[in-house]
């Protein structure tokens, strides 16, 4: 079953469109999502179908900046029965991290990280976000408009809770943006550098150590009961746990199976019998990885083929090219064109 997200992440997507002269509800048709579950915030639709649909949008509507214009119609209450939890937690770095631990309560294929260092500023922690979809399909739509979108919310909702101890210190984006950086650095008010390994804020240590204001105890263990006993067990498998760890060593000379292992705190065997038992291996999910992430590097940013080959960790650039083909029937440069796979 492919990745769902709440249909509260879509909260002003009509009013966009119409405040930039398109019907919204053709796109909606188009990608098979019930405009009426736009008014049920605990509806569930497809995160695939979303992200496609926000990067139809910004095309048709020429807004290369849609989704940090999407993100100003959010608020933290699109995130449910998480939201209570959060707004209630001691400290920011207990709500960050109650976050981490439940994101898949707003959807399935997202998974948020809190980093204890960030790889770019001094004394500072770097929260992530990564899109998970089901690579067992070739239909693996541009991320884009998504990951704007979903680092706009995780910048409005921190600042929220942080309130005056905010500090964005910089912010990375896996892509290279459509719009002016200087769009980014004026929302985010902070750094904005490109083409990173991961999408990420970059904050002040002093900011997960603020003290959240008006903090109601009992509702917070309302909100968190109300979340273990409607969605445990929903977490992911362990090739989806695999995938993740080697998305963070892939292109590094520690991303071997052992290594992976070590991460998991699972011996090698099991890993292996845990992945036969999902039937799948460690080949097939650091494969399958492999073709989602040369499709987006070679779509959605200007890294040369030698650098694209590197992070994959193939041996050799012609190793990326005899990959391609096999995956999409097409060289790394048509790729990157645009033919060979859905955009």
């Amino acid at each position: 079953m492919d990745a769902l997200v709440r249909a509260s992440a879509l909260r002003g997507y009509p009013a966009l469109m119409q405040t930039l002269g398109f019907d919204p509800a053709r796109q909606l048709r188009r990608y098979h999502i019930d405009a009426g579950a736009l008014g049920r915030d605990d509806a569930m639709v497809s995160l695939r179908a979303v992200m496609q649909l926000l990067d139809a949008s910004a095309t048709q509507t020429a807004c290369c900046d849609f989704g940090l214009r999407m993100s100003r119609y959010h608020d933290i209450d699109v995130l449910g029965p998480l939201s209570v939890a959060l707004r209630n937690a001691p400290t920011v770095r207990a709500a960050m991290d109650f976050a981490a631990r439940h994101t898949f309560v707003h959807s399935s294929g997202l998974v948020y990280t809190v980093h204890e260092q960030s790889s770019v500023a001094k004394d500072a922690v770097e929260a992530s976000i990564e899109i998970r979809l089901s690579h067992r399909s070739t239909q693996q739509p541009t991320q884009r408009q998504t990951i704007d979108l979903c680092l706009a919310d995780i910048h409005s909702f921190t600042r929220l809770l942080a309130g005056d101890r905010y500090a964005l210190r910089a912010v990375s984006l896996p892509h290279t943006p459509l719009a002016p950086l200087g769009a980014y650095e004026d929302f985010f008010g902070a750094k904005v550098l490109v083409e990173q390994p991961r999408a990420s804020l970059h904050l002040s240590r002093s900011t997960l150590a603020a003290d959240l204001q008006s903090v109601n105890v009992t509702l917070r263990r309302i909100a968190e009961d109300y979340i273990f006993r409607n969605f445990s067990g929903t977490q992911g498998s362990v090739a989806d746990r695999v995938r993740q760890v080697l998305k963070q060593m892939l292109g590094t000379s520690g991303h071997s199976k052992e290594s992976v292992a070590d991460v998991l705190a699972i011996h090698p065997r099991t890993m292996q019998r845990h992945l036969a038992a999902e039937s799948t291996s460690f080949e097939a999910v650091r494969d399958d990885l492999r073709k989602e992430l040369a499709l987006h590097y070679l779509r959605e940013t200007k890294l040369s083929l030698g650098q694209v080959s590197m992070l994959l960790d193939f041996p050799a650039q012609s190793a990326l090219s005899r990959a391609c083909r096999q995956w999409y029937g097409v060289t790394p440069m048509a790729l990157r064109k645009g033919e060979g796979a859905p955009e």
